[in-house]
């Protein structure tokens, strides 16, 4: 029996605490700008140390976090839920409708992922509500793949065959039925999406095309840190070790998730 990753769920739960929460405890704003303090080393005062703006690193991470967050979960959600749709919709309705629904999945699929969230992001102003979207739009396949399949193994049992001869509502087959039988691919790809959209708004961001100042995110602050990198380590190493500590964390749920699964099959 594989054993549940207790300490990826204390990190995770950690991170998601201290971005919410954090800054109702700690004194320092992300914003505010000292003169006095510039590229100061983690210290007593500045734990993780400051910018060349003077601006307190941990009070920046903290801030950066909900953006990070929120555009995670906000993205992976919409993902897996356009993916379940789409799936299901493939694996029931079949004919037409499957091939339409696997050409446009061969279509998305034609493009690397990254390169098409480069592409889109290129045409509109970048803002948290834009790459939430963008990356819905572009992560939703794979879910798509996997419900359609697991849909068609569903739809070829006898009773939903039996439910279709008495006349049941599509509806309630596929929402009393297919739905129960799904929720754990769902939870599973939800998690494995939420890493991955963490990582997309990170790379987009650390580009300059994600996030812009004044709003801040883990991507953006390690962003500012890299023309410093060699002076000041510390404000490109803390917001990448946040970004690892939460994608480690997810992907180490995610198989577990995934095991639990294998083994109720």
């Amino acid at each position: 029996m594989k054993k549940a990753p207790i300490v990826s769920f204390v990190i995770l739960a950690f991170v998601i605490l201290l971005s919410f929460f954090g800054g109702l405890f700690y004194p320092f704003s992300p914003y505010d700008m000292n003169p006095n303090a510039l590229l100061e080393a983690p210290n007593n005062l500045h734990i993780l140390g400051t910018d060349r703006l003077g601006r307190d690193i941990l009070a920046r991470i903290i801030e950066g976090g909900k953006v990070s967050l929120l555009i995670g979960f906000c993205s992976a959600a919409i993902t897996s839920l356009i993916g379940l749709v789409v799936g299901i919709s493939a694996g029931f309705f079949a004919k037409n409708t499957d091939k339409v629904i696997v050409v446009m999945i061969d279509l998305f699929l034609t493009f690397p992922t990254f390169f098409l969230l480069l592409a889109l992001i290129s045409y509109v102003n970048a803002s948290a509500l834009t790459i939430i979207i963008v990356i819905s739009i572009t992560g939703w396949m794979s879910m798509a793949r996997l419900v359609r399949s697991e849909s068609f193994a569903i739809n070829s049992q006898p009773f939903i065959k039996i439910l279709r001869l008495a006349n049941v509502s599509k509806l309630k087959i596929i929402f009393k039925y297919f739905a129960p039988i799904l929720a754990p691919i769902f939870l599973v790809s939800f998690t494995f999406s939420l890493s991955g959209a963490i990582l997309a708004e990170s790379g987009l961001s650390f580009l300059g095309i994600g996030v812009m100042p004044p709003d801040i995110s883990w991507g953006n602050i390690l962003s500012e840190g890299k023309e410093v990198i060699d002076a000041a380590w510390w404000i490109s190493f803390f917001p990448g070790l946040m970004i690892f500590f939460v994608t480690f964390s997810l992907i180490n749920i995610s198989d577990y998730l995934q095991f639990l699964t294998n083994q109720k099959s």
